[in-house]
């Protein structure tokens, strides 16, 4: 019988543990190592695709491989989020989840291919995109309780400029009529490029509009502001009153805007996540990174992932409520 000698043991204990050793390694892979995609469900030049570019620059000087963005429209958006959720839970695919592809379509789609609230792990949120009520010069209302004077005297004539059905925009729109007992004209164009044409020309006499949108003719004084539709006054506009400041019945908590975050498929690593929701937040509390933002019309708004997780079930379920009172959808 042959045994061993001590040296010889320890080459044999060591040799025995090369795979394992291996395996630990490749577990701990440092990520990423090749280029993450991030998918923007909308054109390019749309608001999620500028702010998610301006992260994806961002995270791509954070990181040994750089981030960029897929743009996927069409569908509402639909096509583009069930992509991202079918994707590999590798931490390489994340999708630009919005408030209308995770917020408003669980209401107004019956076919949608997604599951807004268990497809996917949510990172946090990149920016909010404040809404403000702007109206023609010659439209006599000063403030919103003239503006809902307005349509009481007049209810479902006056005309209201909209950029689609079941956008951001009409949804506030829908939440604000509902909860003050008010009614306009709904006119739904297909942009909001045209209905801001009809606005300037005083074909349709308000609008509900972005802020990155409106803000040149607000200061040119072509449209004037009635109200945002944030919780807080938007910077751009801090002159611009809250529709919950004006104290009138039905307003009290009112808040409705647009927004874009971070998602990524449901089984990516929690190790994985962790440093995407980290390096993200980090970036978007950059001082020169939420400037940007201010400059291109929306606020960087950082969350957790359970903050997000819980800021998205709680839209899924106000505009679920809000579609079924105004009967809102996409496909009939």
């Amino acid at each position: 019988m042959i045994h061993a000698t001590a040296p010889r043991r320890a080459l044999l204990r060591a040799a025995a543990g090369l795979p394992l050793a291996a395996g630990a390694a490749a577990a701990q892979e440092p990520w990423p190592t090749r280029p993450v995609r991030i998918i923007v469900p909308f054109p390019p030049g749309q608001a999620a695709d500028l702010f998610t570019r301006v992260l994806a620059d961002e995270l791509s000087r954070r990181w040994p491989a750089r981030a960029f963005v897929e743009n996927r429209g069409g569908g509402a958006g639909a096509p583009a989020l069930e992509a991202g959720a079918r994707a590999a839970p590798d931490g390489y695919t994340l999708t630009a989840g919005t408030s209308g592809t995770l917020g408003v379509n669980p209401s107004v789609l019956r076919s949608l291919p997604y599951d807004a609230e268990r497809d996917f792990a949510f990172l946090g949120n990149v920016v909010s995109l404040p809404l403000v009520i702007a109206v023609h010069p010659s439209f006599p209302a000063r403030d919103l309780a003239g503006l809902l004077a307005a349509l009481r005297a007049r209810p479902g004539q006056v005309a209201l400029g909209l950029p689609g059905a079941a956008t951001s925009q009409h949804m506030a729109a829908e939440l604000l009529m509902h909860r003050t007992g008010t009614r306009f004209n709904n006119v739904l164009y297909r942009g909001s490029g045209p209905a801001v044409t009809d606005l300037l020309a005083g074909t349709v006499p308000a609008m509900f509009d972005t802020v990155a949108s409106a803000l040149s003719h607000l200061r040119s004084g072509a449209t004037r502001a009635i109200a945002v539709t944030t919780p807080a006054r938007a910077p751009q506009l801090p002159e611009v009153p809250t529709v919950a400041e004006s104290g009138l019945p039905g307003t009290e908590g009112y808040a409705a805007f647009g927004w874009s975050g971070l998602v990524a498929p449901a089984a990516t690593p929690a190790p994985v996540l962790r440093r995407i929701a980290d390096d993200a937040a980090a970036v978007l509390r950059d001082p020169a990174v939420a400037a940007r933002f201010m400059e291109l019309g929306g606020t960087a708004d950082p969350m957790t992932p359970v903050e997000f997780e819980r800021f998205v079930r709680a839209e899924i379920a106000k505009w679920r409520e809000v579609a079924r009172i105004a009967d809102v959808r996409l496909d009939g």
